[in-house]
């Protein structure tokens, strides 16, 4: 007869809790498979737990997930499926620590899923929900107003995404490709003023820049005048090699002043290396809320990488890799990688089925997904609809 680990010093057969147990080195071996995008390595890591392994490990992630907390033993017993002791519930945790699924804070503590463990339950076991009608309402809500502009429209958007996910909204608007009507240059300050563009679309975009020194009022003007003869009817785009090269050729009809100004403004279009999206973050305050003492630091990084919107360029490209909503735990999404931050993102597109920017998510690792997944799905084909008939006409 052999010792029961369900209760010790006892002998019983059968045991329940001798069940075979988990191979964790053959599950660590395919963990690290799954992390390198291995194909069908999500599946295949599944398929060698047993029942009792998935569903605890099911069981820990979700209670994770809603509370935050590290989840143990004794609360896993309350709702379980199968009756099991608190000790048998205990090896199972064990063994998945073992392979890499879960981690303990410290010693005394219950478990939690490690980043492998996350992806593993969001690729294979989590349980997508349907976009309620109030979620659907309240997005639909913020694009009622047909006379706004792109920005504010999708300033509008990001500020409901991030209140029904109570987490830091992203959203990347799109390329500015409308041709420029007119550009004014106003002085704030000596080291401070502002280029507001006009574009034929009907609308504005306001950029505050530093001038180069000794600015006076005529050279704006001179500097104004000769920017509208060369911007009107070219989009940003296409001004980033124009403006250099009509710089170049037409030196003499600019004073120095103005030249330098105008030289200077070639950032307007197009600074070397950077992108021309723009990253609008709605909500950082929505994490303080959310986060736990123990988390601000990574908060405070997140904080700092949102502020400089570093990167933005990989931000959008994450999304282009396909349709669809993507999920980004921890280091996969090296944007945020230092925060070990959850980036749930999905692109939308023109009525040419061109990726022309992306709405996302970001908060902690504990995301709700299920929730959140098809909320951002739902975000990115409304505002993909919306832009199209725009682009069409359709929207004033």
């Amino acid at each position: 007869m052999q010792a029961c680990r369900c209760k010790p010093g006892r002998a019983l057969i059968p045991c329940r809790c001798d069940s075979p147990r988990i191979d964790a080195l053959r599950l660590r071996s395919l963990i690290i498979n799954m992390m390198q995008d291995a194909p069908n390595a999500g599946p295949r890591l599944l398929a060698q737990m047993n029942d009792r392994s998935r569903e605890v490990f099911r069981r820990v992630v979700e209670q994770y997930l809603d509370s935050g907390e590290p989840v143990g033993s004794v609360a896993l017993t309350r709702v379980l499926t199968e009756p099991l002791s608190p000790a048998t519930v205990r090896n199972v945790m064990q063994d998945l620590e073992q392979a890499g699924l879960l981690g303990s804070p410290h010693v005394s503590a219950g478990r939690i899923p490690t980043q492998a463990g996350l992806r593993l339950f969001v690729d294979g076991l989590m349980e997508v929900s349907t976009v309620t009608l109030a979620d659907r309402q309240a997005i639909e809500a913020t694009v009622e107003a047909r006379d706004q502009d792109v920005t504010g429209l999708l300033d509008r958007v990001g500020g409901a995404l991030s209140g029904l996910t109570r987490s830091a909204s992203l959203v990347l608007t799109p390329k500015r490709e409308a041709p420029i009507r007119q550009v004014e240059v106003v002085s704030l300050a000596p080291d401070r003023a502002l280029v507001v563009l006009v574009f034929a679309d009907g609308t504005v975009e306001n950029r505050f820049f530093q001038p180069p020194p000794g600015q006076t009022a005529a050279s704006l003007r001179e500097a104004a005048n000769f920017l509208n003869h060369v911007a009107e009817g070219h989009t940003l785009s296409e001004l980033a090699t124009l403006m250099r090269r009509e710089i170049a050729a037409r030196r003499q009809e600019l004073n120095d002043l103005a030249r330098a100004l105008v030289e200077s403004g070639a950032v307007w279009w197009e600074a070397p290396g950077e992108p021309t999206e723009r990253l609008i973050v709605r909500g950082q305050s929505k994490l303080l809320d959310e986060g736990a003492e123990t988390d601000l630091v990574r908060i405070r990084s997140l904080f700092d990488d949102l502020e400089r919107k570093r990167e933005v360029a990989d931000f959008l490209q994450s999304a282009e890799a396909g349709e669809g909503v993507r999920i980004f735990i921890g280091s996969e999404n090296k944007l945020f990688s230092l925060s070990g931050s959850s980036l749930v993102i999905s692109p939308y597109m023109n009525e040419d089925r061109q990726v022309i920017g992306a709405v996302g998510v970001i908060g902690p690792t504990r995301l709700n997904y299920g929730r959140i997944v098809p909320i951002v799905d739902f975000t990115a084909q409304l505002v993909g609809r919306l832009l199209s008939d725009r682009g069409k006409g359709q929207m004033r």
